[in-house]
């Protein structure tokens, strides 16, 4: 076993994808390897190479094709890397197949990214989501082991309950391996019950939200697309912010107020990417409710990434997964001051785009805006004409609606604007007739 602690060097990783000829995603395996490449980095991983093979599916022994597994094992015996990472979720049996074929430790894309959530956890919901997600992940390969030492032992047991078979696996071996198991379908079930917690409380405050009435904005988008950047420049949050893939993990929730004077609660969340694993989005449930629980997401989009139009389907699949695709949707097409012009961004494939730089605070009114907008969609129309001494309403709809206009009068403040349906009936008996007709509340069109 290489000391690499000893030697002062990162692991060497090499990394290996299948293009599968049947598949219809929008990824292509050169650029879904180099993303693979940025979450070895992120994990600490010095990259030495990549390697790919076009097959109708990946092999259901080893993933590759044989004559590219041994042309890893000669890379190997040159010690040319000290770990291969598969660009998909491999099989007990692939992985362990591909570690006896190369002998060198192998990963797939699952396992790295949960290295790198384990890394970034800070909060001990997120780290609960992290292990709970990373035990499940393991308890397969777990039962994979032990049916190999089963079927090399014979996996049958004497009268003296000893077990029969191969020298070399008899003893607790198996014994060792089912306590393993039973230890940690144990700690799942407790990590469950600890999330159910989280996931009541999490409840709790949003019911709490929701009776004060203010819109709820998620902001989502691609992993490292400066959702927290965006966060932190309209909040001051002081979100943690870094260059790297998953960097935040743990929703963050703050009060801003709009151009329009209206309050909303913005909440940054946990970046979205392709082949997201689907023990992940279960693990996270109770913070990923915050997306689908939120009235209004706020999507940001790196327009300087040559993937960008992939990534932004890959958000809305994963949106689509967890039943929030179809909420009103700001697009903020993020970095545009690293572009050389901007003005050839097509804006036209994104719902309610705006241009801007979070880094650079570029337009950043203007997106606000655009959100007042779409908030706007969903509220009544009210005109109002409240006694002076309900200062009380006055603020209540300045703080939770949209003025369009304020005048005071002999018999009171009027008012004209937008209410949420749920706040408007408070206002109904200071009802104010257009003075043309007597329509009623409307809800704006």
């Amino acid at each position: 076993m290489i000391d690499l602690a000893a030697e002062g060097r990162p692991e060497r990783a090499l990394l290996a994808g299948v293009e599968a000829t049947g598949d219809d995603t929008l990824w292509d395996v050169s650029d879904s390897l180099a993303e693979l490449a940025s979450l070895a980095r992120t994990a600490g991983a010095e990259v030495v190479g990549t390697l790919s093979q076009r097959l109708p599916t990946p092999t259901p022994n080893l993933y590759l094709g044989k004559g590219r597994v041994n042309e890893l094992a000669l890379r190997r015996r040159d010690d040319e890397f000290d770990m291969l990472i598969v660009d998909d979720e491999l099989s007990p049996s692939q992985q362990r197949n591909l570690e006896e074929a190369i002998d060198a430790r192998v990963i797939d894309r699952t396992a790295l990214i949960l290295d790198i959530f384990a890394q970034h956890a800070r909060t001990r919901e997120g780290q609960l989501q992290v292990e709970l997600a990373q035990l499940e992940y393991r308890l397969p390969r777990l039962t994979g082991l032990r049916d190999s030492l089963s079927r090399v032992g014979g996996g049958s047991r004497g009268a003296s309950g000893g077990v029969g078979g191969a020298i070399g696996v008899r003893g607790p071996g198996e014994t060792k391996l089912e306590i393993d198991r039973r230890r940690i379908r144990a700690r799942i079930a407790e990590l469950n019950r600890d999330l159910e917690v989280v996931r009541r409380q999490r409840a709790t405050q949003r019911q709490q939200r929701a009776s004060q009435l203010i819109p709820v904005v998620a902001v989502v988008g691609y992993t490292n697309a400066g959702k927290s950047t965006l966060f932190n420049a309209l909040t001051s949050a002081g979100t943690l912010v870094e260059d790297k893939l998953f960097a935040t993990l743990d929703p963050t929730t703050r009060h801003l107020t709009l151009p329009t004077h209206q309050e909303i609660l913005l909440t940054d969340t946990v970046g979205f990417i392709q082949k997201l694993p689907t023990s992940l989005i279960a693990a996270f449930r109770a913070t990923l409710e915050e997306v689908v629980e939120a009235d209004i997401l706020l999507e940001v989009v790196d327009v300087t990434h040559e993937n960008a139009v992939e990534q932004s389907q890959t958000v809305n699949e994963v949106l689509a997964e967890l039943g929030a695709a179809e909420k009103p949707r700001v697009t903020a097409l993020n970095k545009i001051d690293l572009l050389a012009d901007p003005s050839e961004i097509d804006t036209s494939i994104y719902p309610n785009a705006v241009c801007i730089s979070a880094a650079q605070r570029l337009n950043l009114d203007a997106l606000l805006l655009k959100v007042s907008e779409v908030i706007a969609e969903g509220m009544a129309r009210v005109r109002v004409l409240l006694p002076f001494d309900r200062g009380d309403l006055v603020e209540l709809f300045h703080r939770r609606g949209q003025v369009h206009q304020q005048e005071d009068r002999a018999d009171g403040v009027f008012l004209t604007g937008l209410l949420p349906h749920s706040l408007a009936g408070a206002f109904a008996q200071y009802e104010a007739a257009p003075e043309n007709t007597g329509r009623r509340l409307e809800a704006t069109p």
